[in-house]
Formats: structure tokens, C-alpha cells, sequence
């Protein structure tokens, strides 16, 4: 019998992270719908979606009716939600984790406001599971005027922020990526949770893609786990530099990406560099993606966590020809499922 469990989810996000007027246009969340339930090989299909909470997707001042029809439009489709993203940075209404007080109370609303959507959508039936992703909207270089100093500021704000959360019955993930102040090494991201002090509320959002650039240390050579010149013909290496980098962020994690990565960075519109997506057939991408998934959803004794119900794929900076083409997302799902049948479970 296949596997059930991880439920397997597609991201919103790609058809507005990265566009905008100084990029190609944003794809409308209807159709980035519509391409993910047609979606299908061998008979298996989607069984969700994680929601970016930024317009023209999803206002983040949705109110009653409007989440309403967001839950009825999902369930058209026979998705479900999972995880949604939180717009912590200025200029949507967000603001810094460790900037001035106003910039520090925005980040604050904009964690109130998502948590009291993924609120609203679970006492609606329509999402069974899934957390609120957060970042410490500032950047590396800003960060490092100080580090010590802001990493105390981002953890303060974010220990708040986990009291907003609790009051939704909510959970918060921060996504690691490279471009995010306090968050742009493993190590730098370990300290943070640590630092915050919730292990219970604020925890760890995966992304293979962007974990990979942890290993090379990437913004943060202090931290580089690879070798320099590394040799990505000899796999050993990066095994070994995924078991060091996910032992330590593994008992943190409560969501998870899979992604594909060629070792390089990328940024357009107004996304800073980060990690480089790449889809999973990319002759250039560094990972197996179903084996390295099994660093994320394997405990080092080799047994499934069962940390988390549902996994998303995370594929960011496409340009609008590939995000339209219906073979991308099969190939994407083709992907997720071959994740699943290596590291789910039955119930």
C-alpha cells in the first residue's frame, strides 16, 4: 500500500515572490490553483495548498466573508491548507524583528493578523494542520552591526510573537534562508530558536533549497560545513555536511520544503538573494531530492519523526513560461511523491 502520510502540498508563493513591477507580473491565485489540482501522475494529485497572505493572492486584512470565500474556493478545488506566510517586512505592513519600536509593533500586527486568518480557516474545516512562517525581516548586513545585540532584539520580539500565536492556538516557523538577518547560517538560525527560548511555539521551517547554501556557508563563511572547492561529484562530503547542519535544526523543524538547488543564489524583483530554486529534473541541482529529504524527515537513527502531517514544494523566481506550463507541476509532484514513498507512513 502507497504511502498516505506526508500529505503533499503545493506553494502559493511562486506566483508572486519575485514579481512586481520591476519583474515579470504576479499569477493570480486562482490560476496558480487550478494548475496545481490538474496536477497528476499515476492517479495521485495534490491534496493541498500553503497560502501566502499578500495581495493579489490574499489580504492580510482579510475579514470574515473574505476568509470565508477563501475556504469555499480551496475546497472547490478538494484541497486543503496548510501552512500560510506571514508579510513581516516593510514595506507590506511588516517591519524589522530588531528595528525601531513602530517597525517592531508592525511585525507584531502582521503576526497577529496571520495567525487570526490560520485561526479562522481552521475552525472553518479547511485546514487540518500546518503553521505561520515568519523571518526576521532585516537583513545580514544590517544584523551585523551588531550581533549580539540584534540577535537578542530578534528573539525578544519573537518570544512576543509566540504569545500572539498561543492565544490563536497557533504555531510560528522561521524559514532559513541566507538573506534574512540572525537566520542566514545554521548556526546563527539554531541560536535564534534557542534564544527565544519556545520550543513548543517557534520552531524551524526547512527549505532543501536554501539549507543547502547553510552548508557552504554562504553569508556566513564562519559557519561553511563544506569544503572550500568542494567537489559535488563526491556525494560523501554533503552527506556528511546535511547530517552535521540537520542534526542541530532537525529537533526545531515543525514544516518542511522540498526543494531543488544548483549552489548558487538568485534574487528578483524585490527578493533579496537567496537560495537559487530549481525544479527537480534541473540537470544542475546538487541534491537527491528524495534521498537528502530523508536528513529532514529521519531522526539520525534513521526512523521517520512523524514531525509534521504535511510537506510543501518550494520553488520561488521561475519565470511565468515555466510556472505555466502543466508539466512543471507534474513534474513537481512526480517529485513530492517519490518523497513520500521514501520517507511516509500509513495510519
Amino acid at each position: 500500500m502507497s504511502n498516505v502520510f506526508p500529505k503533499l502540498h503545493n506553494a502559493m508563493w511562486p506566483g508572486l515572490v519575485g514579481k512586481g513591477p520591476d519583474s515579470e507580473p504576479p499569477i493570480d491565485l486562482d490560476t496558480m490553483l487550478d494548475l496545481t489540482a490538474k496536477a497528476e501522475v499515476g492517479g495521485t494529485r495534490f491534496d493541498g495548498v500553503d497560502l501566502f497572505l499578500f495581495e493579489p493572492h490574499t489580504s492580510i486584512d482579510s475579514d470574515a466573508d473574505a476568509i470565508q470565500a477563501l475556504a469555499d474556493k480551496i475546497s472547490s478545488k478538494g484541497f486543503v491548507v496548510g501552512s500560510l506566510v506571514a508579510p513581516v517586512w516593510p514595506p507590506t505592513g511588516g517591519g524589522s524583528a530588531m528595528g525601531t519600536a513602530e517597525e517592531h509593533a508592525s511585525f507584531l500586527s502582521s503576526v497577529r493578523k496571520a495567525c487570526g486568518i490560520a485561526a479562522s480557516l481552521r475552525k472553518l474545516g479547511v485546514r487540518p494542520y500546518g503553521v505561520v512562517r515568519i523571518d526576521s525581516a532585516c537583513s545580514p548586513h544590517d544584523w551585523s552591526q551588531d550581533p549580539a545585540g540584534n540577535q537578542k532584539k530578534i528573539a525578544a520580539t519573537f518570544k512576543e510573537a509566540a504569545a500572539i500565536a498561543k492565544d490563536h492556538g497557533e504555531k510560528l516557523a522561521a524559514e532559513g534562508e541566507i538573506c534574512w538577518g540572525g537566520m542566514h547560517s545554521w548556526k546563527y538560525m539554531q541560536e535564534l530558536l534557542e534564544l527565544t527560548g519556545e520550543p513548543e511555539t517557534v520552531g524551524f521551517q526547512a527549505d532543501m533549497a536554501h539549507t543547502l547554501l547553510y552548508t557552504m556557508g554562504y553569508n556566513a563563511p564562519e559557519h561553511r560545513i563544506l569544503p572550500e572547492n568542494y567537489d559535488w561529484k563526491d556525494r560523501q562530503p554533503l552527506e556528511s555536511a546535511l547530517a552535521q547542519m540537520t542534526a542541530a535544526l532537525r529537533p526545531w523543524t515543525f514544516d518542511f520544503h522540498v526543494a531543488q538547488n544548483d549552489a548558487t543564489v538568485k534574487g528578483s524583483g524585490s527578493h533579496d538573494k537567496t537560495g537559487r530554486h530549481c525544479l527537480p529534473t534541473d540537470p544542475n541541482g546538487k541534491l537527491n531530492v528524495a534521498r537528502d529529504a530523508g536528513h529532514w524527515l529521519r531522526g539520525a537513527d534513521g526512523q521517520l519523526t512523524k514531525a509534521f502531517r504535511h510537506i510543501c514544494w518550494d520553488g520561488c523566481m521561475f519565470t511565468n513560461e515555466t510556472l505555466m506550463k502543466q508539466d512543471t507541476w507534474n513534474s513537481i509532484l512526480a517529485s513530492m511523491i517519490a518523497v513520500r514513498e521514501a520517507h511516509g507512513w500509513t495510519e
